[in-house]
Order: structure tokens, then C-alpha cells, then sequence
């Protein structure tokens, strides 16, 4: 997903996204050591995801970014 597409979640969606993800993550490195993953550049596309979601947030913290979930 792109930046501008998360755009449109809540403070709540975007963190339970990021937990999904990092369950994800999980499994696919576990996957990865069994020599049982099918799409490496699943992991690529997962951490970048990751640093994205993150990234909002923090912004959201230090009022840089306003998302739908926050008051003005």
C-alpha cells in the first residue's frame, strides 16, 4: 500500500493493522527459515508496510499529521 492510501484509516485501524502485519511478519520469517516461502518479496513489501504505519503514527503523536480518528 501506498502512504496516501492509508490516509483514510483511524489511529485504531492503523494500529491494529500494524499488529496484523507484525503477526505476519512472524510467520513469514518462521516460513523463511523452514525454506518453506513461496513469496520472498512478501517480506519486503510487509517491512515497508510496517515502517509506513509506524511512521503515521508518530506523525499523529508529535501533530504533524491529523487523521480522521483525532480531535482538532
Amino acid at each position: 500500500m501506498k502512504t496516501s492510501e492509508f490516509k483514510d484509516y483511524t489511529i485504531e485501524a492503523l494500529q491494529n493493522k500494524l499488529s496484523d502485519n507484525e503477526t505476519e511478519m512472524a510467520n513469514l520469517r518462521f516460513q523463511k527459515a523452514l525454506q518453506q516461502l513461496e513469496k520472498p518479496t512478501r517480506l519486503r513489501e510487509l517491512r515497508r508496510e510496517i515502517a509506513q504505519i509506524k511512521t503515521i503514527l508518530r506523525e499523529n503523536e508529535l501533530g504533524i499529521r491529523k487523521s480522521k480518528g483525532q480531535e482538532v
